[in-house]
């Protein structure tokens, strides 16, 4: 007996893609791998977090795809491609939290053994010390 699940992964249907496709440049000359494909794969490493390497072989070429993906980074067609995508509500993208750990931060070695000219003493009163300086939180923007 052979059990297969299904696991549901964000992807974009040709009709979907009708609405969007004025996002993307035209595509030209003998091109192996179509807009949609590409799409399709950046939405899956998007989802899944994994590498390029990691993509599966349905896809296409991983090396391909990233390629075009830089490339319309570069040029300002993600962002419209994603605005478009939220607008037409194809697809919805909520940022709930995010972690940034300094461990993996590499510090030029100059930078790792300066003496401080002096020690700076925490107040009594916390409001005259203001926000601590080594928390940076990422502001969000909202889009109409």
């Amino acid at each position: 007996m052979m059990i297969l699940s299904y696991i549901a992964v964000m992807e974009i249907t040709e009709s979907q893609y009708r609405r969007i496709e004025a996002c993307l440049p035209r595509q030209r000359g003998n091109v192996s791998i179509s807009n949609i494909q590409v799409l399709n794969a950046i939405l899956y490493v998007a989802e899944n977090g994994c590498k390029w390497r990691g993509l599966p072989k349905h896809f296409g070429n991983w090396h391909t795809i990233y390629t075009r993906m830089n490339r319309w980074a570069k040029a300002g067609v993600l962002d419209r491609v994603f605005t478009s995508l939220q607008k037409e509500q194809i697809i919805r993208i909520k940022i709930e939290a995010m972690s940034i750990d300094s461990t993996i931060v590499k510090v030029h070695p100059d930078g790792t053994g300066a003496l401080k000219k002096k020690d700076r003493s925490r107040s009594e009163n916390r409001v005259e010390d203001g926000q601590p300086r080594f928390i940076w939180l990422p502001q969000m923007l909202e889009q109409p």
